[in-house]
């Protein structure tokens, strides 16, 4: 056992402490606890394993003034690196004994608590602070590259995301925060970062607005932006979900951001409208997503865009002007109603159980196909064909595969149509049929009483 490099017992979950004699075996190299007991510890002596190159679901703890994170120093080697459970460390002045700054090899850093809150708010403002104080003296080294920080529950970030030390994270390539209860704004630091590539923020309910300090450079040492540099230079990703409160998205056409941005995701908010900085910097902008938006009526005016999805958008009315635009993917959208400018329409994919209708605006599209998911009295009227009230609707389209549920079966009935050479393939008629056979039985099991 003396040689061995690999430990792994996540998802261990009575597992609540590694033994005493773990600290013997000075060639292990890789440790993996995540999901293991919340009370998980670690003995004293783990610093020396100093081979240790990879060590995700560390657990901080304090036993008296000994604290677990005191352990880490030492670790020189190390590459992967994930904290759990750091609401247990009482004293912040602690964490400073981790010496993360000094890690020179060290790649990936998760920072994680478990949760604090109670209805998505902390209730205790002294944990608050605390929690600030801890993550402000686990400073990463300059050379990471992925960050993960989860249940975070300060009301600011610590202060190396933040413009004036930002320089901390100048190798950063992904960035990926969750569940920040408390947060009341997003950190002003990450439009400085030149190699962040990828953005993740999820479940923010604290943020109402986003401001022109996370969007703008300013230049050091002053309170006047930069118009020579774009913000977010290299950020190809970006996605923000569940900032339920979100109501404003400060970008002003003057703000360079965002040039080779090239996929945006957006859930959970109630914007009203997108910012018009963003289709206006952001032309590299090919995938857009918007899932869930409150208030948001209209999107327009995207050059760059070929693939568009709204998804659950209770007020979005209009889209237009997406001139190159090749797939788009409206989903359970009730008060759309206008659909132009999209001269290159390649797919239309509609998804909605409820209408019994096609929209009026099928008439002034022509996309060569129409995938469409429906209500079973919609299939049956297309089923019909030139006979049917939706014939102009859809007869100019190339291929249609269109379904309707029963039950369970999302995709149960079904009609194929293609325009040239005609050909329009069903099982509703089978089903029309059937349900004829059944009533007649019925009328004669009737009459025989």
């Amino acid at each position: 056992m003396k040689f061995l490099q690999l430990i792994d017992v996540r998802s261990c979950r009575n597992l609540t402490k590694l033994p005493d004699s773990i600290v013997k075996l000075e060639h292990l190299r890789y440790i993996n606890m995540n999901e293991t007991s919340k009370d998980a510890t670690i003995p004293r002596g783990f610093g020396g394993l100093t081979n240790m190159r990879i060590l995700y679901g560390f657990p901080a703890h304090m036993h008296s003034k000994w604290c677990s994170l005191e352990e880490l120093g030492p670790l020189c080697e190390l590459r992967k690196l994930g904290l759990n459970n750091l609401e247990n460390v009482y004293d912040p002045s602690s964490a400073t004994m981790a010496r993360l700054c000094e890690k020179v090899h060290l790649t990936d850093l998760i920072l994680r608590c478990s949760s604090r809150t109670d209805d998505g708010l902390v209730k205790d403002q002294e944990e608050e602070r605390k929690i600030v104080e801890l993550y402000d003296k686990l400073c990463p080294p300059p050379c990471l590259d992925f960050l993960a920080i989860e249940g975070y529950f300060g009301q600011w970030f610590p202060s190396w995301m933040m413009s004036t030390s930002a320089v901390v994270l100048e190798s950063l390539k992904t960035l990926w925060m969750n569940n920040l209860a408390s947060c009341t704004q997003l950190p002003d630091g990450l439009c400085e970062l030149p190699y962040l590539q990828n953005i993740h923020i999820g479940h923010a309910p604290a943020i109402k607005r986003v401001g022109p300090d996370f969007m703008q450079l300013y230049h050091h040492g002053s309170h006047h932006p930069s118009r020579a540099m774009a913000a977010f230079p290299r950020l190809n990703k970006l996605v923000l979900e569940g900032m339920v409160e979100w109501e404003e998205w400060e970008w002003e056409e003057q703000v360079k951001a965002m040039p080779v941005l090239e996929e945006l995701e957006v859930k959970d908010y109630k914007l009203r409208h997108v910012p018009p900085g963003l289709s206006f910097h952001a032309r590299a902008l090919r995938k857009l997503s918007t899932k869930n938006i409150q208030h948001l009526s209209s999107l327009e005016n995207f050059a760059s865009i070929v693939d568009l999805e709204v998804s659950q958008n209770p007020d979005l009315e209009r889209i237009s002007n997406f001139p190159i635009l090749q797939k788009l993917s409206i989903i359970m959208c009730p008060k759309m109603k206008v659909l132009e400018g999209v001269p290159l329409l390649r797919t239309l994919v509609l998804k909605d159980y409820v209408v019994e209708a096609l929209p009026e605006y099928m008439r002034d599209v022509n996309p060569r196909q129409l995938n469409l998911d429906c209500s079973l009295a919609l299939l049956t009227s297309i089923s019909m064909g030139q006979s049917g009230p939706e014939w102009a609707k859809f007869s100019h389209v190339e291929r249609i595969k269109a379904y309707a549920q029963e039950a369970d079966n999302e995709r149960n009935w079904y009609v194929l149509y293609t325009r040239e050479p005609y050909s329009l393939e069903t099982n509703i008629l089978l089903r029309l049929q059937s349900t004829k056979r059944n009533m007649a039985y019925k009328q004669e099991q009737g009459q025989e009483k």
